[in-house]
């Protein structure tokens, strides 16, 4: 594992996570076999936006109950069980971070999920899987934290079956100049990799995909990313028992970001041809 994988690795690690969670439910007096849905997808969705950005890709998706679906950073495996929940397919997680990948297991086994959905430690730029095993790809908040997308996106061609669609929901670098941070994703600027919209495409027409929608989420990414940042109610956030204090100026300086142009959002939806 190369010194910046490490580090990005690193980042997302805490271990015995999924205990940390279920432990921080029970001290506010809330059930975990199962966790209710609100606070199951709180913790366990990290992207702006939350659950609604995951329902927003799951529809523009739209999988079958028969399709095979894989998710490409798949964190605590918030999204894995909306898709096997909504629409009965099976979904894969991958996840550079063994500890996410862990915790991922244990919260998917409390909400019922542990025969629809599994995870695998990996690396997104190196695919454990054969040529066209997937229905459908996607990914939220991931590519961030890649340096070389170009072998990203051609891994998640490789494994597309032919007529098969990829789903991206990212952050990308606004006009406003460089991040603030600390952000979730990184601690500086050494272990995040933002590219453009405009350089995104081209990534990804690269890559041989078609894209078919691309849809600016900044205004609605912008106003979640205020509101978090102010809220003051207790709850049970994966980023604070990641980060202690420093999930504070995390959540502020996406906000920050988001609202001096200097981060942008975008969902893509594009078709291996």
């Amino acid at each position: 594992m190369g010194d910046v994988t490490a580090q990005v690795a690193g980042h997302y690690s805490r271990n015995q996570l999924g205990q940390a969670i279920l432990a921080a439910f029970a001290a506010l007096g809330r059930p975990t076999a199962p966790l209710d849905p609100e606070d199951f997808a709180a913790v366990a969705e990290l992207h702006t936006r939350g659950r609604a950005a995951t329902e927003d890709l799951a529809a523009a998706l739209a999988p079958k109950a028969s399709d095979r679906v894989l998710d490409v950073g798949s964190g605590l495996g918030g999204g894995a069980c909306y898709f096997a929940g909504r629409f009965g397919c099976h979904v894969s997680g991958i996840d550079l971070s063994a500890d996410f990948c862990a915790a991922a297991r244990l919260l998917a086994e409390q909400q019922g999920f542990g025969d629809k959905v599994d995870f695998r430690p990996g690396d997104a730029t190196a695919l454990p899987f054969a040529a066209a095993s997937f229905d459908i790809v996607y990914s939220q908040h991931v590519a961030m934290n890649i340096a070389d997308k170009a072998k990203l996106y051609g891994e998640i061609a490789r494994v597309l079956k032919p007529g098969g669609r990829f789903g991206l929901y990212d952050l990308l670098q606004g006009p406003g100049g460089a991040p603030h941070y600390p952000v979730p994703w990184a601690a500086d600027a050494r272990t995040s990799f933002l590219v453009t919209p405009a350089a995104l495409v081209a990534l990804l027409d690269g890559a041989g995909f078609v894209v078919e929608s691309r849809d600016d989420m900044t205004a609605l990414a912008r106003e979640w990313s205020t509101r978090r940042a102010e809220n003051t109610k207790p709850v049970v956030s994966g980023l604070r028992l990641l980060h202690g204090e420093t999930a504070k100026a995390m959540a502020a300086n996406v906000a920050r970001n988001l609202a001096e142009g200097r981060v942008v959002a975008l969902r893509a939806i594009c078709r291996k041809p």
